[in-house]
C-alpha cells in the first residue's frame, strides 16, 4: 500500500476512539481553569504532555497543593505502561532515522496503540507501516488538542460541566482497547486484579490506587505467565 493510503488507513481505524478521547479532552480543558491553570497553560500541557490521564492527575495534584517532585514522581509512575508499549513497537520501527521514531514515541498514545500494534501484526509486507502508526497518531494529537480548546473555551461559560458525566465515554473508550486484548488466563486475571486493586485503593492520596493496580495486574500476570510456560516446560520433558 502507499504512504497516504497507510497514512489515512490509520488516521480511518483509530476514529472511534478518538470519539472517546473528545469528552476527555474537554473535561480536562474545563477543569484546568479550576485548578489553577490559566488557558495558556493547560494548552500548552496538551501540546508538550500529551498525555491525558498523567494530566489530570498533575492539575489535581497542582489544585491540591502537592510539591513538584510529587507531582512529577506520581505521572512518571502512571506513564510507565508507555515504556510496555515502547518495547512491543520497537522491533517494528528501529529501523527508522530519529526524525521518524521522536516524533511517532511522543504521540504514542493508549488508542495509538491499539491500532497500530494490530496493523504490525499483519502479515503483509507493506514498507509504510510507519505512515500508518503516523495516520493514527497525529490524529489523536489533533484531536485532543481541539477538544482542550473547546473544554478551555466552554469552561468559562458553562458552569460545573465536568458534572455532565462525559468521562464515561473515555471510560468505555478504555475497556475497548483493553477486551479485545485479553486472549489467555493471565492477561484476564492481570485485568481483574488491577480491577479490583484499582476499587480498593481509590481513596489512597496522590492517586497512589494507581500505581497499586498496576503493580498488582502486573504482579499477577508475570507470575501466571511464569507458571503457565514452567507447565509446558514439565510437560515437554
Amino acid at each position: 500500500m502507499s504512504r497516504q493510503h497507510e497514512f489515512l488507513q490509520g488516521a480511518r481505524d483509530v476514529l472511534p476512539l478518538v470519539m472517546g478521547g473528545i469528552p476527555f479532552g474537554i473535561i480536562f480543558g474545563s477543569l484546568a481553569g479550576a485548578y489553577g491553570l490559566s488557558i495558556w497553560q493547560a494548552l500548552a500541557m496538551s501540546l508538550l504532555v500529551f498525555a491525558g490521564s498523567a494530566q489530570f492527575i498533575a492539575i489535581t495534584l497542582i489544585g491540591g497543593g502537592a510539591g513538584v517532585v510529587v507531582v512529577l514522581l506520581t505521572t512518571f509512575v502512571v506513564n510507565l505502561r508507555h515504556a510496555l508499549y515502547s518495547a512491543t513497537l520497537q522491533p517494528f520501527v528501529r529501523h527508522l532515522p530519529k526524525r521518524w521514531r521522536m516524533p511517532l514515541a511522543f504521540m504514542l498514545t493508549d488508542e495509538a496503540f491499539a491500532v497500530v500494534q494490530h496493523r504490525y501484526a499483519e502479515p503483509d509486507a507493506s514498507p509504510h507501516k510507519h505512515w500508518y502508526f503516523c495516520g493514527a497518531a497525529l490524529t489523536m494529537y489533533v484531536d485532543w488538542q481541539l477538544a482542550t480548546v473547546v473544554g478551555v473555551l466552554f469552561g468559562q461559560t458553562v458552569p460545573n460541566l465536568a458534572a455532565w458525566g462525559l468521562d464515561f465515554a473515555m471510560l468505555a473508550t478504555f475497556i475497548g482497547i483493553v477486551v479485545p486484548m485479553l486472549k489467555n488466563r493471565p492477561q484476564v486475571a492481570a485485568a481483574l486484579v488491577a480491577g479490583a486493586a484499582a476499587l480498593l485503593c481509590n481513596d489512597w492520596p496522590y492517586k497512589l490506587g494507581l500505581m497499586a493496580a498496576a503493580l498488582s495486574g502486573i504482579a499477577v500476570g508475570t507470575v501466571l505467565e511464569r507458571r503457565a510456560a514452567w507447565q509446558l516446560d514439565e510437560e515437554g520433558v
